[in-house]
């Protein structure tokens, strides 16, 4: 997926519009999220009645006001407007954390045609991988809201970086996916070193008694007044 715009400029659609056009940044921004590519026009009144809608879903999924830990989810304009004028007044109503093409970029049209839009809106949804979840979600956004997600995540098979707390630790800092996999590793490296370590001390401990049995029996001798040989070892 995130292929798809790898040799291309994504603008960040805040008061600076910050240029993507490296690929450390595309991959950086898209990696491992679902992506929907939202095509739309600002002269098209569905586009309109829509956008309220849209906003709303992904400030709830995206915006750190709304949501603790945001979702792996973002979302590019795809402008199928008549000019450049139009293209900024659509981005004007639309979230700040939005990305899109530059107007004077083909590939716009590209896409359009790639994935088979006919109508505005469109919200082309992808998985990770870039294969298609949704070819048009914009009736499910409006009818089920944030939930969308829920299944697009279940379909996608994707992983969150943040899970839910197990109550019975007793410190509670956040912990990775991979934390418990982690501890069962040193849990048993740990078993190892000190398993490691009780043979060497017993077999020390072995062999201090076996010497400690050895002094007893000379001096045992001695004491009788037995004769002791000396063997050279």
């Amino acid at each position: 997926m995130v292929d798809l715009f790898l040799d291309r400029v994504l603008v960040e659609n805040n008061w600076d519009q910050d240029e993507l056009n490296t690929e450390r940044e595309i991959t950086g921004i898209l990696e491992n999220r679902i992506l929907m590519l939202f095509f739309a026009c600002a002269e098209s009144q569905k586009c309109q009645e829509f956008l309220p809608a849209l906003n709303d879903f992904f400030k709830r999924l995206k915006d750190p006001a709304y949501i603790e830990y945001p979702k792996l989810l973002a979302l590019i304009y795809i402008s199928l407007d008549q000019s450049e004028e139009q293209q900024e007044k659509l981005l004007k109503e639309l979230h700040k954390r939005v990305l899109f093409l530059p107007f004077e970029d083909p590939y716009r049209k590209e896409l359009q045609t790639m994935f088979k839009v006919k109508e505005v809106p469109t919200v082309v949804v992808l998985r990770p991988d870039g294969s298609v979840l949704s070819s048009n979600a914009v009736q499910d956004i409006f009818r089920f809201g944030c939930d969308c997600f829920r299944n697009w995540q279940e379909s996608a098979e994707l992983i969150e970086r943040s899970f839910m707390l197990n109550e019975e630790f007793d410190n509670l800092n956040m912990r990775t996916a991979t934390d418990p996999v982690r501890r069962l590793k040193y849990k048993t490296e740990d078993d190892k070193r000190k398993k490691r370590w009780w043979n060497m001390w017993g077999k020390g401990k072995g062999e201090n008694e076996e010497e400690g049995g050895k002094d007893e029996a000379w001096d045992s001798k001695r004491k009788e007044g037995g004769k002791v040989t000396w063997r050279r070892r």
